[in-house]
């Protein structure tokens, strides 16, 4: 026994120091070839099935009742087989002592069922819904399960073992090309089509191709030429060539990742490209033609309702699947090396016709949408590249299950977020693009959109209670941001785009969007009372335009004249301004006003404009309502009462340009007041009529009546002043840009002139040098 034990611990020590790597590269071996039979017999078993099926249809190969002499095994009978085979001797299945068998060590020759659940990615599939590329139980992820080793996996080999990483370099380099050989299947179902065609055409295509590889074969060193891509442009929009079109892939796939062999030599791509043309020419065919041929070969069925069907249980889809994960995987890399907006249009705008084959690939499909959002949402991107990119996502809600649609709605609410960060003259075109965009995304689905919705306006709002409950000294700034606002701004765009009552006669029933209308106006009213200072008074007036939005789109009544009159009513408005020469506030890029600004005539002439502007917007909202009269009384008592005070000599505001747009709004607001009075006394109603009430100048326009005609001309007046505010910024812009370039000009010549200048000093120190050498040798 002491014998016996001793060479087991020698034999554990030798395992351990010698056969270690052996040990392991033999399990990995063990465990491909385990899920090579476990792939074999799965097929075996659905041609099987396939073959029972397609024989009950068709009324052929049926079970003959007692036809067959030999004994049955009962594992391989379905149930007609096993009935129609009589009462004969069943085998007992050799395979049953698996069900039976102890717990221990598993035994190498057994295949192991590999249980665990793919990662995959955060995208979760819905319960309710099939998978939307539909058709086959197994999804395009079991393609990666495939016989052989995984490039992830030779990556780790070739940091753990590095000696059997380069011995496989130097005897079996084919094997480390994964994505070729993958590619590699397209070829086999391009060969099986083209025995479908004709013998003449056949052979024609045949020569040709011949021709084509023998001239690719001259080519040094996988140089990729203009005539290679001649050939296969031709052969993919004429013959619709499959082989082309993974020639097309792997040259696609060089010039995304060019100039990287440099970087790192373990990773050679197919082709080289030195030629720019030649880069210029690979991308337009891959980017233009290759969905084509994929529609093609594998057609896209979509239905009225905006689902799609995708064969994905057919063979050629199975074949094109690492086709498509590469070709796409190519173009999120090419997307993060491009900067030019024609390049990149082109680029975005090829993703769109390939999303429903990409649908079942999940984690490349959350690549994809992060990638496609980062350019949506980049301040740095053009509106044309904007566009394109909102292009692909909306194509990705409408054809997405419900997983997907959560995932680009939250990806999108947090690119708009995070591209809001900063906000100015130049970036607030681009933002106010993103918010109307976005907003359309919200009302494809209304259920996602809700759910979504809800959870991000009760975020909103558990910020604002917690600024409010932990009143520190910068608890505020949560709230008071660019980010903050923007956010309220844009779910003020999405209730007034989806819950207006054209869009409900539209679709015929409710906005499920309309139940957030309350929430939203409670988060905004809390936050734009926060903090009461006149510091923030433009972020006040950005909340009162959101909720203006909601009112004048969904009709919603909201109470806004008290927040207004709070603002007349503050001790910046009610003294005299001090005299300032700064330049005017823009509240339109401003939710904050500097220190400089406060108790300046400048900054209260440009609060009272904006004060007097969102009264009249206010009031025009009901300058039609039958209770217009006793709705605007308390407001014109309080405004008077205001221009009393400022008449005072002392403690008075003696500003006149606020006094006189405050009296001329008094006298639109009496002025409509009469009118609504003059109208109503022709009615023959009692006020609990409640429809006569609504129907009271229902179809009268609001342009005719006194305050409307004065919105439209306070409006038109804003326009023009945006328009020339916006002329110079323009010219300001390219005086300074003038000014660049000439100082940078002036730089140069004067480096120029210094470089002379030493040239200069070098040549009189040659000559004298030569004069002094002459001297001494006539000494």
């Amino acid at each position: 026994m002491a014998g016996a034990k001793k060479n087991f611990k020698a034999t554990k020590k030798f395992e351990k120091k010698h056969l270690k790597g052996v040990l392991d590269q033999r399990k990995a071996g063990a465990k491909i070839k385990q899920r090579q039979q476990l792939k074999t017999k799965k097929q075996a078993k659905r041609s099987k099935d396939a073959e029972f099926y397609k024989g009950g249809e068709n009324g052929e190969n049926t079970p003959k009742p007692n036809g067959s002499k030999k004994t049955a095994n009962v594992n391989d009978m379905s149930v007609d087989d096993f009935f129609g085979g009589g009462f004969e001797f069943i085998e007992k299945s050799p395979s049953g002592k698996k069900a039976s068998k102890k717990l221990g060590k598993r035994k190498r020759d057994e295949p192991e069922e590999d249980g665990s659940a793919d990662e995959g990615s955060d995208i979760e599939m819905s319960d309710n819904e099939a998978p939307v590329a539909g058709g086959s139980d197994d999804s395009g992820d079991e393609e990666a399960d495939d016989v052989g080793m995984s490039k992830e996996a030779m990556d780790a080999l070739a940091k753990d073992d590095p000696e059997f990483y380069n011995f496989l370099k130097e005897n079996d380099p084919e094997a480390l090309e994964f994505d070729d050989a993958d590619l590699a299947e397209v070829d086999d179902l391009s060969a099986s089509e083209e025995d479908d065609q004709p013998k003449k055409k056949r052979k024609k295509d045949k020569k040709q191709s011949k021709t084509a590889e023998a001239e690719e074969e001259e080519t040094e060193d996988n140089e990729l030429t203009q005539a290679m891509v001649a050939r296969w442009k031709v052969a993919m929009s004429e013959r619709q060539s499959l082989k082309a079109a993974r020639r097309v892939v792997l040259a696609f796939r060089s010039a995304a990742h060019l100039n990287e062999d440099d970087v790192d030599e373990n990773r050679r791509q197919a082709y080289k490209i030195s030629n720019p043309e030649v880069f210029h020419d690979i991308l337009i065919v891959a980017l233009k033609q290759l969905p084509e041929v994929l529609q093609h070969h594998v057609p896209v069925k979509e239905t009225s309702s905006g689902k799609v069907h995708v064969p994905t249980d057919s063979k050629k889809f199975k074949v094109l699947s690492n086709l498509l994960k590469s070709y796409v995987s190519a173009i999120i890399h090419l997307l993060g090396t491009l900067s030019d907006d024609a390049t990149l249009k082109l680029t975005l705008s090829a993703i769109t016709p390939v999303i429903p084959y990409i649908l079942s690939f999940r984690k490349l499909l959350k690549n994809l949408i992060k990638t496609v959002v980062g350019f949506w949402s980049q301040s740095a991107s053009s509106d044309t590249t904007r566009i394109t990119a909102f292009l692909a996502l909306r194509r990705l809600v409408v054809v997405g299950d419900k997983g997907i649609r959560e995932a680009v709605l939250k990806a999108t609410y947090q690119g708009l977020i995070a591209g809001s960060r900063v906000t100015n003259v130049n970036t607030i075109q681009g933002i106010n693009l993103m918010k109307n965009s976005a907003a359309e995304l919200w009302g494809l689905d209304q259920n996602i959109g809700y759910t979504t919705a809800f959870s991000f306006i009760r975020q909103l709002a558990i910020h604002l209670r917690n600024s409010i409950v932990h009143n520190q000294n910068d608890s505020y700034k949560t709230i008071y941001n660019w980010q903050y606002v923007h956010s309220l701004d844009f779910w003020s765009c999405v209730l007034a785009e989806h819950c207006s009552p054209l869009k409900e006669a539209e679709s015929g029933k409710e906005s499920q969007l309309k139940l957030l209308i309350y929430p939203l106006v409670q988060v905004t009213l809390g936050a734009m009372r926060l903090i009461p200072t006149a510091t923030y008074f433009p972020l006040r007036f950005h909340m009162i335009r959101s909720l203006l939005r909601i009112s004048r789109s969904t009709g919603t009544y909201i109470p806004l004249a008290s927040a207004l009159l709070e603002v007349l009513n503050s001790a910046e408005m009610r003294k005299s301004p001090k005299p300032s020469t700064i330049k005017p506030l823009d509240f339109h890029i401003a939710y904050k006003a500097p220190k400089s600004y406060l108790r300046t005539r400048v900054y209260q002439d440009g609060v009272g404009e904006q004060v007097v502007e969102l009264f009249s917007e206010y009031f025009v909202l009901w300058s039609t309502n039958i209770a217009f009269p006793e709705f605007a009384l308390p407001v014109v008592i309080m405004i008077k009462r205001w221009l009393k005070q400022s008449r005072k000599k002392t403690g008075g505001n003696n500003n006149n340009k606020i006094r006189a747009g405050l009296v001329l709004l008094v006298q639109k607001l009496e002025a409509n007041t009469k009118f609504i009075e003059g109208k109503r006394a022709k009615v023959d109603f009692a006020p609990k009529d409640r429809a006569q009430v609504d129907a009271f100048l229902k179809d009268f326009e609001w342009e005719k009546t006194p305050v409307g005609a004065y919105v439209v001309a306070q409006r038109k007046a804003g326009a023009e002043k945006a328009k020339m505010l916006d002329q110079a910024r323009k010219e300001d812009e390219r005086k300074r840009k003038e000014e660049e370039q000439e100082a940078l000009e002036e730089n140069v010549d004067g480096l120029e002139s210094d470089e002379e200048m030493e040239e200069f000093d070098e040549e009189d120190e040659d000559e004298d040098e030569d004069e002094d050498s002459e001297d001494d040798d006539e000494e």
